[in-house]
C-alpha cells in the first residue's frame, strides 16, 4: 500500500514535511498547496509536487497560471486524490479546514499551533502511537512539546510516576521571519502556566507537568531548563539515565566540555557539518554534563530545533492513522533511515 499524502500550506513546516513523505517507500506526496504564486512554487516544481491552491477560488486559482505554474486546481481537487492530509497552514485555521477535511472524507493530520480541542487526539510517537492507531485525524504536537516527550516517556515509563516543572527559553521567531519577535528584550510569556508542559499531558496524561516561557532574542533553537521529581525508590543514577536517554531515537547526548558544544549556535553549526538538509536537527540535542540527579531530583537541559524535530513526528502519525504501522520503534527507524538516505547522510 502507498498512502496518499496531500500538503495543505508549502511552508517552513510544509516544505520538510513533503521531502520526509518522497523519502519513504510507502506514501507519495500527491500535491502542494501555496494561498499565491511565490518562491516557493519554484522549490514544488524543482521537487516535482504538483501545485494546487489553497482555496477553490477560481481567479485564485488562475493566477498561479498567470504567474507561469502548472496549477492543477483548488484543495478541493486536492483532497479528492488523496488519502490523507497534513494540514501545515498557519496556526489558528484549524477549525474551518477541520470542515473541509471531513467534507472529502479523509484522514487528517494538523500541527500543534492547533488545540488539542480541535482535534480530540495528538500525537508523539515515544507516547501514543498505539492510541492513535486507524483514527480519522490527530495532532502533531509542537516542536517543544515533542522535545518535552522524548525525554520524559522514557524516565516516566521507567519510574511509573513523574512530577515535572520547567522552564521554556524560546526562539522570538524562526530564520526566516522578518515582522516579529523582541529585538533588544527578553519577553515572559505571561500566561502562566504555559502550554507547552500542559500540552504533554494531551499525549502522557499520567506526566504530571507545569511550565513557564520566555521568549529571547535568537532565532535558531529553544533550550528547556527541566527539574523532573522521580519516585523514591526509583533506582536511577545520573550516567543511567543518560544510558537510557542515549538508547532512545531521536536524542542526540554529547559533553559540552569534551566538544565544545555549549551553544544554540554551535548545536546548529554541527547540524550543518553533519550534511543536514536545512541544517535542521530532528533530534533533541541534550548536554550530558548537564544532567544531574540528587536523590529523587533530576536537573537537565535540552536544546530544540523547532523547524524541524516534529517532521519525522508527522511521517510516523501518518502510519498510525493508516495502520500501516502498530509497533512505533519500528515506525520511526523506518521513518529515519530513509530520510538518511533520501538526504545522503548515512
Amino acid at each position: 500500500m502507498v498512502i496518499k499524502v496531500a500538503i495543505n500550506g508549502y511552508g517552513t513546516i510544509g516544505k520538510r514535511v513533503a521531502d520526509a513523505v518522497d523519502a519513504q517507500d510507502d506514501m507519495e506526496i500527491v500535491g502542494v498547496t501555496k494561498t499565491r504564486p511565490a518562491f516557493g512554487c519554484d522549490l514544488a516544481v524543482r521537487k516535482g509536487y504538483p501545485i494546487y491552491c489553497t482555496y477553490d477560488d477560481r481567479e485564485k486559482i488562475d493566477a498561479f497560471v498567470s504567474a507561469g505554474y502548472d496549477c492543477h486546481g483548488g484543495l478541493s481537487d486536492l483532497l479528492n486524490i488523496a488519502d490523507i492530509v497534513i494540514d501545515c497552514s498557519p496556526g489558528k485555521v484549524g477549525a474551518s479546514n477541520l470542515v473541509k477535511y471531513k467534507s472529502a472524507g479523509i484522514k487528517w493530520i494538523f500541527q500543534g499551533g492547533e488545540k488539542h480541542a480541535t482535534t480530540g487526539m495528538s500525537y508523539t510517537s515515544s507516547a501514543n502511537h498505539s492510541a492513535n492507531l486507524n483514527v480519522e485525524g490527530t495532532r502533531v504536537v509542537s516542536c517543544n512539546t515533542t522535545g518535552l516527550s522524548r525525554t520524559l516517556v522514557p524516565l516516566y515509563n521507567h519510574c511509573g510516576s513523574l512530577s515535572v516543572e520547567c522552564t521554556m527559553i524560546r526562539r522570538a521567531a524562526d530564520p526566516g521571519d522578518s515582522s516579529k519577535g523582541p529585538i533588544n528584550a527578553i519577553k515572559p510569556v505571561l500566561k502562566v502556566p504555559s502550554h507547552h508542559g500542559p500540552d504533554v499531558m494531551t499525549v502522557k496524561p499520567e506526566i504530571s507537568i507545569n511550565s513557564m516561557a520566555v521568549a529571547v532574542p535568537t532565532t535558531i533553537m529553544h533550550v528547556h531548563v527541566i527539574v523532573a521529581q522521580l519516585p523514591s525508590g526509583h533506582g536511577l543514577t545520573t550516567e543511567s539515565i543518560i544510558d537510557m536517554w542515549s538508547n532512545e531515537p531521536r536524542i542526540i547526548m554529547m559533553s559540552g566540555a569534551e566538544t565544545g558544544i555549549t551553544t544554540t549556535a554551535e548545536v546548529m553549526e554541527y547540524a550543518r557539518d553533519i550534511g543536514r538538509k536545512w541544517g535542521d536537527l530532528h533530534e533533541i540535542f541534550v548536554w550530558r554534563d548537564g544532567v544531574k540527579l540528587e536523590g529523587d531530583t533530576l536537573y537537565y537541559f535540552q536544546a530544540i530545533h523547532q523547524e524541524s524535530d516534529v517532521i519525522p513526528e508527522n511521517i510516523d502519525a501518518i502510519r498510525a492513522l493508516t495502520g500501516v504501522e502498530t509497533d512505533w520503534r519500528a515506525s520511526v527507524a523506518k521513518t529515519d533511515d530513509a530520510i538518511a538516505r533520501y538526504n545522503n547522510i548515512l
